[in-house]
Protein backbone atom coordinates (compact mmCIF):
# COMPACT_ATOMS: atom_id res chain seq x y z
CA UNK A 1 0.00 0.00 0.00
CA UNK A 2 1.15 3.37 -0.82
CA UNK A 3 0.39 6.73 1.23
CA UNK A 4 0.95 10.40 1.02
CA UNK A 5 2.09 12.19 3.85
CA UNK A 6 1.31 16.03 2.89
CA UNK A 7 3.25 18.13 5.66
CA UNK A 8 3.68 22.44 5.84
CA UNK A 9 6.67 24.29 4.27
CA UNK A 10 5.15 27.31 6.68
CA UNK A 11 7.32 28.57 9.58
CA UNK A 12 6.34 31.73 10.92
CA UNK A 13 4.15 32.08 13.52
CA UNK A 14 1.66 34.85 12.56
CA UNK A 15 3.53 38.26 13.36
CA UNK A 16 4.93 37.45 16.70
CA UNK A 17 8.48 36.65 15.43
CA UNK A 18 7.90 32.56 16.63
CA UNK A 19 8.81 30.01 14.48
CA UNK A 20 6.38 27.04 13.83
CA UNK A 21 5.89 24.46 11.61
CA UNK A 22 4.68 21.08 11.75
CA UNK A 23 4.09 19.43 15.14
CA UNK A 24 7.55 16.42 15.25
CA UNK A 25 4.99 13.74 17.06
CA UNK A 26 2.16 14.12 14.75
CA UNK A 27 4.65 13.50 11.67
CA UNK A 28 6.55 10.65 13.74
CA UNK A 29 3.81 8.55 14.53
CA UNK A 30 1.93 8.17 11.67
CA UNK A 31 4.93 7.41 9.74
CA UNK A 32 5.93 4.92 12.02
CA UNK A 33 2.56 3.41 12.01
CA UNK A 34 2.58 3.42 8.25
CA UNK A 35 6.19 1.93 7.93
CA UNK A 36 5.79 -0.78 10.32
CA UNK A 37 2.61 -2.18 8.39
CA UNK A 38 5.50 -2.36 5.27
CA UNK A 39 3.72 0.83 3.79
CA UNK A 40 5.26 2.57 1.01
CA UNK A 41 5.44 6.28 2.18
CA UNK A 42 6.00 9.26 -0.07
CA UNK A 43 6.62 12.54 1.66
CA UNK A 44 5.71 16.18 0.05
CA UNK A 45 5.18 19.82 1.01
CA UNK A 46 4.38 22.79 -0.33
CA UNK A 47 7.86 24.11 -0.93
CA UNK A 48 9.51 20.57 -1.35
CA UNK A 49 12.41 19.83 0.43
CA UNK A 50 12.71 19.96 4.19
CA UNK A 51 9.71 21.27 6.16
CA UNK A 52 10.34 23.39 9.07
CA UNK A 53 9.76 21.26 12.31
CA UNK A 54 7.88 23.27 15.23
CA UNK A 55 10.95 23.99 17.70
CA UNK A 56 8.22 23.51 20.44
CA UNK A 57 7.67 20.06 19.19
CA UNK A 58 11.42 19.03 19.36
CA UNK A 59 11.97 20.65 23.05
CA UNK A 60 12.42 18.07 25.31
CA UNK A 61 9.38 17.83 27.12
CA UNK A 62 7.64 16.81 23.79
CA UNK A 63 9.35 13.89 22.91
CA UNK A 64 7.94 10.47 22.80
CA UNK A 65 8.99 6.88 21.46
CA UNK A 66 8.37 7.58 18.39
CA UNK A 67 10.10 11.11 18.39
CA UNK A 68 13.29 9.50 19.68
CA UNK A 69 13.16 6.44 17.24
CA UNK A 70 13.15 9.45 14.43
CA UNK A 71 16.12 11.17 15.57
CA UNK A 72 17.62 7.94 15.36
CA UNK A 73 16.52 6.65 11.99
CA UNK A 74 18.87 8.12 9.39
CA UNK A 75 16.34 6.72 6.62
CA UNK A 76 13.33 8.75 7.51
CA UNK A 77 15.50 12.17 8.06
CA UNK A 78 16.99 11.26 4.77
CA UNK A 79 13.31 11.29 3.10
CA UNK A 80 12.20 14.03 5.20
CA UNK A 81 14.31 16.45 4.10
CA UNK A 82 13.87 15.54 0.60
CA UNK A 83 9.85 15.86 0.16
CA UNK A 84 8.33 16.35 -2.72
CA UNK A 85 7.30 19.58 -4.11
CA UNK A 86 3.30 19.05 -4.01
CA UNK A 87 1.98 20.85 -7.21
CA UNK A 88 4.58 17.92 -8.34
CA UNK A 89 2.83 15.26 -6.84
CA UNK A 90 -0.72 13.62 -8.57
CA UNK A 91 -3.11 11.34 -7.12
CA UNK A 92 -2.31 8.15 -9.01
CA UNK A 93 -1.29 5.57 -7.19
CA UNK A 94 -1.32 6.13 -3.88
CA UNK A 95 -4.28 4.46 -1.67
CA UNK A 96 -4.74 6.75 1.09
CA UNK A 97 -3.29 10.78 2.07
CA UNK A 98 -2.50 11.87 5.74
CA UNK A 99 -1.78 14.86 7.03
CA UNK A 100 0.19 15.65 10.10
CA UNK A 101 -0.63 18.80 11.89
CA UNK A 102 1.25 21.88 13.86
CA UNK A 103 0.44 25.27 13.55
CA UNK A 104 2.03 25.86 9.74
CA UNK A 105 -0.86 24.29 8.12
CA UNK A 106 -3.22 26.92 8.74
CA UNK A 107 -1.46 29.98 6.78
CA UNK A 108 -0.02 27.47 3.83
CA UNK A 109 -2.06 23.92 3.54
CA UNK A 110 -5.22 25.55 4.38
CA UNK A 111 -5.01 27.43 1.06
CA UNK A 112 -2.65 25.65 -1.31
CA UNK A 113 -4.64 24.85 -4.46
CA UNK A 114 -2.50 21.55 -4.44
CA UNK A 115 -3.22 20.19 -1.44
CA UNK A 116 -7.27 21.15 -2.38
CA UNK A 117 -6.54 18.95 -5.64
CA UNK A 118 -5.36 16.12 -3.83
CA UNK A 119 -7.79 15.80 -1.60
CA UNK A 120 -10.54 16.19 -3.54
CA UNK A 121 -9.52 13.37 -5.88
CA UNK A 122 -8.60 11.41 -2.59
CA UNK A 123 -12.27 11.96 -1.43
CA UNK A 124 -13.88 11.59 -5.11
CA UNK A 125 -12.45 8.24 -5.54
CA UNK A 126 -13.53 6.79 -2.26
CA UNK A 127 -10.06 6.61 -1.08
CA UNK A 128 -9.14 7.99 2.92
CA UNK A 129 -7.96 10.58 3.85
CA UNK A 130 -6.86 11.87 7.20
CA UNK A 131 -5.63 14.62 9.18
CA UNK A 132 -4.61 15.55 12.67
CA UNK A 133 -4.50 18.27 15.47
CA UNK A 134 -4.39 21.12 13.14
CA UNK A 135 -3.90 19.27 9.97
CA UNK A 136 -8.09 19.48 9.46
CA UNK A 137 -7.18 23.26 8.79
CA UNK A 138 -6.81 21.84 5.31
CA UNK A 139 -10.90 21.41 4.48
CA UNK A 140 -10.99 24.93 4.92
CA UNK A 141 -11.89 25.16 0.91
CA UNK A 142 -12.29 21.63 0.02
CA UNK A 143 -15.18 20.48 -1.83
CA UNK A 144 -17.07 17.49 -1.93
CA UNK A 145 -18.68 15.64 -5.56
CA UNK A 146 -21.67 17.16 -4.48
CA UNK A 147 -20.43 20.81 -4.25
CA UNK A 148 -20.79 21.13 -0.61
CA UNK A 149 -17.87 21.08 1.84
CA UNK A 150 -15.96 17.80 1.92
CA UNK A 151 -16.85 17.89 6.04
CA UNK A 152 -20.50 19.00 5.70
CA UNK A 153 -22.96 16.43 7.64
CA UNK A 154 -19.56 14.85 8.53
CA UNK A 155 -18.34 13.60 12.10
CA UNK A 156 -14.88 15.35 12.52
CA UNK A 157 -12.84 16.56 14.95
CA UNK A 158 -9.17 18.77 15.70
CA UNK A 159 -7.40 21.22 18.09
CA UNK A 160 -10.24 22.21 20.00
CA UNK A 161 -10.97 25.66 20.58
CA UNK A 162 -9.53 25.25 24.20
CA UNK A 163 -6.84 23.75 23.56
CA UNK A 164 -5.87 26.74 21.63
CA UNK A 165 -6.33 28.87 23.95
CA UNK A 166 -4.28 26.83 26.36
CA UNK A 167 -1.29 27.66 24.58
CA UNK A 168 -2.24 31.36 23.79
CA UNK A 169 -2.20 31.45 20.45
CA UNK A 170 -6.27 32.36 19.43
CA UNK A 171 -5.18 35.42 18.78
CA UNK A 172 -2.34 34.04 16.60
CA UNK A 173 -3.92 31.85 14.50
CA UNK A 174 -6.02 32.93 11.12
CA UNK A 175 -8.83 30.79 12.19
CA UNK A 176 -9.75 28.31 14.79
CA UNK A 177 -9.44 24.74 13.30
CA UNK A 178 -12.98 24.12 15.30
CA UNK A 179 -15.01 27.14 14.48
CA UNK A 180 -14.23 26.26 10.90
CA UNK A 181 -15.15 22.78 10.88
CA UNK A 182 -18.54 23.88 12.71
CA UNK A 183 -19.00 26.54 9.84
CA UNK A 184 -17.97 24.49 6.59
CA UNK A 185 -21.18 22.03 7.90
CA UNK A 186 -18.99 19.56 10.07
CA UNK A 187 -20.21 17.80 12.83
CA UNK A 188 -17.80 18.60 15.14
CA UNK A 189 -17.10 16.11 18.01
CA UNK A 190 -14.55 16.45 20.71
CA UNK A 191 -12.69 14.76 23.86
CA UNK A 192 -11.21 15.89 26.74
CA UNK A 193 -8.46 18.41 25.93
CA UNK A 194 -4.96 16.81 24.89
CA UNK A 195 -6.33 13.19 25.37
CA UNK A 196 -6.65 10.82 22.16
CA UNK A 197 -9.74 11.39 20.28
CA UNK A 198 -10.18 10.32 16.68
CA UNK A 199 -13.45 10.21 14.30
CA UNK A 200 -13.94 8.56 11.25
CA UNK A 201 -17.24 8.76 8.83
CA UNK A 202 -16.58 6.86 5.69
CA UNK A 203 -13.00 7.31 4.61
CA UNK A 204 -12.57 10.55 5.93
CA UNK A 205 -10.44 10.32 9.39
CA UNK A 206 -9.85 13.24 12.06
CA UNK A 207 -8.19 13.30 15.09
CA UNK A 208 -8.19 15.65 17.80
CA UNK A 209 -4.55 16.80 18.53
CA UNK A 210 -0.67 15.02 19.02
CA UNK A 211 -2.07 12.50 21.46
CA UNK A 212 -4.31 11.26 18.35
CA UNK A 213 -1.96 11.39 15.97
CA UNK A 214 -1.21 7.61 16.10
CA UNK A 215 -4.79 6.04 16.10
CA UNK A 216 -5.55 8.46 13.57
CA UNK A 217 -2.83 6.35 11.59
CA UNK A 218 -3.98 3.12 12.86
CA UNK A 219 -7.87 4.09 11.62
CA UNK A 220 -6.82 4.87 7.98
CA UNK A 221 -4.42 1.15 7.97
CA UNK A 222 -8.08 -0.29 9.22
CA UNK A 223 -9.59 1.62 6.16
CA UNK A 224 -7.03 0.31 3.94
CA UNK A 225 -6.91 -3.57 5.11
Amino acid sequence: MKILMVLTSHDQLGDTGKKTGFWLEEFAAPYYVFKDAAADITLASPKGGQPPIDPSSDADGAQTDDTRRFKGDAEAQKQLASTLKLSDVAEDGFDAIFYPGGHGPLWDLAEDVDSKRLIEAFAAADRPVGAVCHAPAVFRHTLGRDGKPLVSGRRVTGFTNTEEEAVGLTETVPFLVEDMLKANGGIYEKGDDWTSFVLRDGKLVTGQNPASSAAAAREILALLT
